[in-house]
């Protein structure tokens, strides 16, 4: 268990405790990414505020067929869901083929493949949009960048421009 979290906790880089391996000096140069510019790891407050801008639009669309009425809470209840449901299609579709959300897109970040594959593919999506909706699997991140959902499906969220 001391492997696994290692790399997540302050300390050694590699999480063994050997010190044998320097800290690398950007996000993702370990990875073979360059310090900036595209290609370059997406920092947090773009990735948050494309999350925002995706759950803003699945909001007005689900608002275009169900008028939210806020005193009523079975109204409101049944809006919630359906926004939840718009903004798995938003999301789930898009990065499957393209790699970014309407989001991501406006923030000019995308989700690429380490192994170097052309599309993320909807397995990856899938487990990328539950973990999101967990919140702390898309918050923690290691010394690289990535979170926890980004390790467990071989991505890595970068820069685009």
């Amino acid at each position: 268990m001391a492997r696994w979290t290692g790399e997540w906790l302050s300390g050694s880089p590699t999480g063994l405790g050997t010190g044998d391996q320097e800290p690398p000096r950007w996000r993702g140069e370990r990875l073979g990414l360059p310090e900036s510019g595209p290609r370059s790891v997406a920092g947090g407050g773009s990735r948050l505020l494309a999350l925002v801008l995706d759950l803003v639009l699945a909001s007005l669309v689900t608002s275009l067929f169900i008028h939210p009425e806020w005193q009523n809470p079975q109204v409101m209840e049944n809006y919630n869901l359906w926004s939840g449901v718009v903004w798995a299609v938003l999301t789930l579709v898009p990065v499957s083929f393209s790699g970014f959300t309407p989001g991501m897109a406006v923030t000019g970040i995308r989700v690429a493949r380490l192994d170097g594959g052309a599309i993320v593919g909807l397995w990856r999506a899938v487990v990328r949009a539950a973990l999101t909706c967990l919140i702390i699997p898309a918050v923690v991140r290691n010394v690289d960048g990535r979170s926890w959902l980004d390790r467990l499906t071989g991505t890595v969220v970068v820069r685009m421009r």
